[in-house]
């Protein structure tokens, strides 16, 4: 059985290891055992946190494999972005000029580096063995951070915002980064993204240029990346647009890649889950697949099951499924199907 928690100190090696697997432009997922030593600590310390509104807090879980006690997933929420220091992002919007003599009106795209999106809660850090890809495990990886934040709201904005990583080919090249970026620091695309995980964006974002950049201006092949998506970041984005999330006019800041949008309140799995009472049962009658997840702090664990859900009734749940939870006969516990 997989079950999804939060991180714990003894977690170090094989969360290194996921994270040498993970994609170019998962910053948020460093390869450098001492940046995520400090990442493993602050979560720690965001869980055991009594906080009553959304901080600085972030939020790391990690996918288990309680047979084989093996990692294989993470994703991660930080329930304010740009708290510390501002969160950049590139603003796609329309210029738009006219000549009243010669009656013309004439709109450009252009990108503006800004600080709009400090505030929102932030979904990051998504990574999933590839041999789970396009599973129900996915879907938990993804979707049980959802279940977190329907269970402890005023930890959270009354927005939610994730980046979706950016197209860049088999070699790690960016060709948006190759026409912007990488005129302003002379770094390939993947060392910009490496620095950016290991440090933060905004000492790179504060060398970018402050005024708008005209889209029609850069080369075919990065006005191509614009909002465009790479392919092993399409289940990522597939799963939260599921969930109600939309795109906007804003893109990341390296690889252009598209940042997606809720209010939290119509997020699905937020809105719809519902909490029930559980019976302890030694076998199910499974009609339908569910998320499930306690609602507890430090002791939050979620995971994938076949239930027989019926209306205003106790869920049966069996012994392996109640101790994956941390539950007892009795428990409450949130549920949405899949």
């Amino acid at each position: 059985m997989l079950v999804l928690r939060p991180v714990e100190p003894t977690d170090l090696p094989q969360l290194q290891q996921l994270a040498r697997a993970s994609l170019v432009g998962v910053t948020s997922l460093p390869d450098d055992s001492e940046r995520l030593r400090e990442k493993i600590a602050s979560s720690c310390t965001s869980f055991d946190s009594a906080a009553a509104t959304h901080g600085p807090e972030n939020y790391f879980f990690v996918l288990e494999d309680l047979t084989s006690q093996c990692l294989v997933g993470c994703s991660e929420i930080l329930a304010t972005a740009g708290f510390d220091e501002p969160f950049y992002s590139l603003r796609n919007r329309h210029f738009t000029s006219a000549s009243r003599e010669l009656n013309i009106t004439h709109g450009v795209p252009a990108l503006s580096l800004c600080h709009d999106l400090s505030g929102h809660t932030l979904l990051r850090g998504f990574h999933i063995d590839a041999s789970l890809a396009r599973t129900p495990f996915a879907e938990l990886l993804s979707r049980a951070r959802l279940l977190f934040i329907a269970a402890h709201a005023p930890r959270f904005a009354e927005a939610v915002i994730t980046e979706i990583v950016g197209y860049s080919d088999e070699n790690g090249h960016s060709p948006f980064w190759d026409a912007l970026g990488k005129h302003f620091f002379d770094l390939p695309y993947a060392e910009a993204e490496r620095l950016c995980g290991l440090q933060s964006r905004s000492f790179l974002a504060e060398l970018m240029p402050q005024y708008p950049i005209y889209v029609p201006m850069l080369p075919p092949a990065a006005q191509e990346c614009i909002g465009r998506i790479h392919p092993d970041g399409q289940e990522a984005f597939d799963i939260l647009e599921r969930e109600g999330f939309e795109t906007n006019s804003y893109i990341d800041l390296f690889d252009a890649g598209p940042t997606l949008y809720a209010r939290t309140a119509n997020i699905r799995s937020i809105a719809r889950s519902q909490t029930v009472e559980i019976r302890e049962h030694p076998s199910i009658d499974a009609r339908g697949r569910y998320l499930l997840s306690n609602d507890a702090l430090h002791g939050y664990r979620a995971i994938v099951a076949e239930l027989d859900c019926q209306p205003d009734q106790p869920l049966a749940l069996t012994r392996a499924m109640c101790a994956a939870l941390d539950v007892t006969d009795g428990s409450p516990i949130r549920l949405i199907a899949l």
